[in-house]
């Protein structure tokens, strides 16, 4: 069944449709960079700041004055105020950059403070997901639910782990302990973006990381809340874009999970 979208959501994916067109076959060339002397990081970064321009491109056109996060540019500010895209053009640059199909493009948009849409595109595997403030959480043309689990001791959560040069190291293990010892298996995909969406696709149970940014996780929270979950910061009430902490889970095993998190000090 082809489920309807929306103007906004046409918009927001045709953006990323266009944007990504040779996502696709510069990841198949990223195989044959790994054995260079110069290595692929250059090669992501350079399509990486490729995406993010197209999208830049494209969304101005289609809204003229909105104003733009990115994780390349930073932001403009548009001339209206009230409106302004967030994007990561490659969510998951070191799986690409490995030769990893798990990255992703996402756009949000906010509207007065609040993010009404999302769409989070993997070019390789061909998997969009999408929501719209009161109207579901999808992938392609398939409803989202979280899952029904309710108890850690069922669940598989997702977690964003620090890497080289990042701080938290010892925290994220304490974490991991509380975690680990409590359910069925952790996992660290690498992509923020995708992984709340499989929180809002039931795929994961949930999920919790430090360090975020806004435009890892903006077009996530929308689908993990339009999906039937719940999202916060970690170690106070805030929102997740303030505290850079963000933890989630369906409303039955959420109270729980936060729990034992903030357990881990």
């Amino acid at each position: 069944m082809t489920v309807l979208q929306s103007s906004l959501i046409q918009v927001m994916v045709g953006a990323v449709r266009k944007a990504c067109k040779g996502v696709a076959r510069d990841f198949g060339e990223v195989s044959e960079l790994q054995v260079s002397k110069k290595g692929p990081g250059d090669f992501v970064t350079a399509a990486d700041k490729r995406v993010e321009a197209a999208l830049f491109e494209e969304l101005l056109r289609v809204r003229p004055g909105y104003g733009f996060l990115g994780e390349e540019q930073g932001e403009v500010i548009g001339t209206d105020k009230t409106h302004r895209w967030i994007v990561d053009p490659i969510d998951g640059t070191t799986n690409f950059m490995h030769g990893i199909p798990h990255f992703a493009c996402t756009v949000a948009l906010e509207r007065d403070g609040e993010i009404v849409a999302g769409v989070t595109y993997n070019p390789v595997t061909n998997d969009l997901y999408w929501a719209e403030k009161g109207k579901g959480a999808y992938r392609n043309d398939h409803r989202l639910r979280v899952s029904s689990r309710r108890t850690l001791d069922e669940a598989l959560i997702g977690t964003g782990l620090p890497f080289l040069g990042k701080s938290g190291h010892a925290q994220a293990l304490k974490e991991l302990h509380q975690i680990m010892q409590r359910t069925v298996g952790i996992r660290r995909n690498g992509a923020c973006s995708l992984d709340l969406a499989y929180v809002a696709a039931g795929q994961f149970d949930g999920y919790w990381e430090r360090g975020v940014k806004p435009w890892d996780m903006a077009a996530g929270l929308l689908m993990v809340h339009e999906a039937g979950g719940k999202f916060a910061s970690i170690d106070s009430d805030a929102h997740p874009f303030e505290t850079g902490t963000v933890i989630c889970a369906n409303l039955d095993l959420f109270p729980e999970f936060l729990d034992k998190v903030r357990l881990a000090k």
